[in-house]
């Protein structure tokens, strides 16, 4: 894929104006996540009409540059920096009057259809349509964005978002108000709705002070450098699955068969099952050695689970990594490997509900401390209840959509089945992997 750089914007928020620095505190949440980026794409296919050049540059860019301004005077803190001064205990977001976000708009020669389809694709392709973090500042900026133009085919937008300001849900709502405004303003809109409305009070975030401590321990180097992700291999593929409706309730019937637990006793949720799914088919792709150790991570959204709950448009991190620990591959090499990974998970779900997150970030950090080298991770990024495939910015709805950031490592991504029900989840893979997963992946679907 050859890709050209055609412009470089700086897009300034629309708010009134203000001469004295915002200063917005990171909480408990922001702070596990300090050095690590958020990176994702959307495509949209367009009619042959709009996807040429002429109207793409002289329409459709002029509209996305100027809903990006307003929906920002919403998002304010997103045009700042994260910076940590010698003095103060913890970084925190600063906002100056001329902070802007860097749009670069770029073109592809790439066919469209492969590049944003759901086959089997090089995972350098993706990555390409996604911008990258100055990796030498220690005062990153929080959000950073290339719509990439495939001339008479559709266009793709990436976002390169600091996960010390944006969990993968505010990400979404930044990007659906973005895509609300868009669409809205050739009415003379520049208001969200109620559901889109970001949320910016960060006291609401009720957690023990000394919680924010053990964080920055756990850091470690008092730095906010954001390393730059390394160079994908030639023969690392990405592709993206889908689980039905009809085949989500095949693995929730599945589980309750092969459980020796009572019903009532297993948290079935669509993200239980595809997780459980997903991982069993990866260690078995792995093959022997069933002594290696495993883990299996994900990231809990706690704005329900604190006292008081948390607005769902929050503008922050309200996610915390939970970890599965202890376990050996051999635990899912069996036929039963299923059922035990849907009784792991399924148990760490529900202990959210139960213990409080000084308990879990306890237990978070010892677990952390009790890994051994060499053991296999599992980790997933997105959610089935993003909504994310009803962003339209009035050129029609995504076409498909990819978390770029789990090519750094064996990670899962999951997202709703476009809006057609189920899920939609992506991973990458050598090569001679992918095709012993996908073998795997479909045989255990069947039978």
């Amino acid at each position: 894929m050859v890709l050209n750089v055609i412009k470089i914007f700086h897009v300034s928020p629309y708010a009134d104006s203000f001469c004295d620095p915002l200063v917005v505190p990171l909480t408990f949440f922001d702070l596990k996540w300090l050095k690590d980026s958020v990176q994702q794409v959307v495509f949209y296919k367009l009619t042959s009409e709009s996807s040429s050049p002429e109207f793409f540059y002289s329409v459709i860019i002029p509209k996305l540059e100027a809903s990006l301004s307003l929906v920002l005077g919403h998002f304010l803190p997103l045009a700042g920096h994260v910076t940590w001064n010698p003095q103060d205990p913890k970084p925190c977001i600063v906002v100056f009057p001329h902070d802007t976000v860097m749009l670069t708009v770029s073109e592809s020669d790439a066919d469209f259809t492969s590049v944003s389809g759901k086959g089997i694709r090089f995972a350098r392709e993706t990555r390409a349509l996604v911008p990258e973090f100055p990796a030498s500042c220690d005062s990153p900026c929080v959000l950073s964005l290339q719509i990439t133009l495939f001339p008479n085919q559709g266009f793709c937008i990436g976002i390169t978002a600091n996960h010390a300001v944006m969990d993968g849900k505010t990400v979404v709502n930044f990007y659906k108000s973005w895509a609300h405004i868009c669409k809205s303003q050739a009415h003379g809109t520049i208001l969200l709705p109620d559901d889109l409305t970001p949320s910016l009070d960060r006291t609401i975030i009720n957690v023990p002070a000394y919680l924010e401590a053990k964080m920055l321990k756990l850091q470690g180097e008092r730095t906010l450098k954001i390393p730059r992700a390394g160079e994908i291999g030639h023969d690392i593929l990405r592709i993206t699955l889908e689980f039905t409706r009809e085949n989500v309730e095949k693995l929730r019937e599945r589980a309750k068969t092969e459980s020796t637990r009572s019903h009532s006793e297993l948290h079935l949720s669509t993200f239980v099952l595809a997780y459980a799914y997903m991982w069993t088919c990866l260690v078995k792709t792995h093959g022997g050695q069933g002594e290696r150790p495993v883990r299996l991570m994900y990231a809990a959204d706690f704005r329900n689970r604190l006292d008081p709950p948390v607005h769902e448009t929050y503008l922050g991190n309200c996610v915390f990594p939970m970890g599965c620990f202890g376990h050996k591959a051999k635990t899912f090499l069996g036929e039963d490997g299923f059922v035990k990974a849907v009784e792991i998970l399924g148990d760490s779900v529900k202990s959210l509900g139960l213990l409080g997150i000084g308990q879990l970030c306890e237990l978070y950090v010892e677990g952390k401390k009790r890994v051994e080298p060499g053991t296999q991770l599992g980790t997933i990024a997105g959610s089935n209840r993003f909504g994310l495939y009803g962003s339209d910015f009035g050129w029609g709805k995504p076409v498909n959509t990819e978390f770029v950031s789990i090519d750094r490592n064996e990670a899962f991504s999951m997202s709703e089945r476009d809006m057609s029900g189920g899920v939609q989840v992506g991973l990458c893979l050598k090569k001679h992997e992918m095709n012993i997963f996908i073998s795997l992946f479909n045989d255990g679907l069947v039978n």
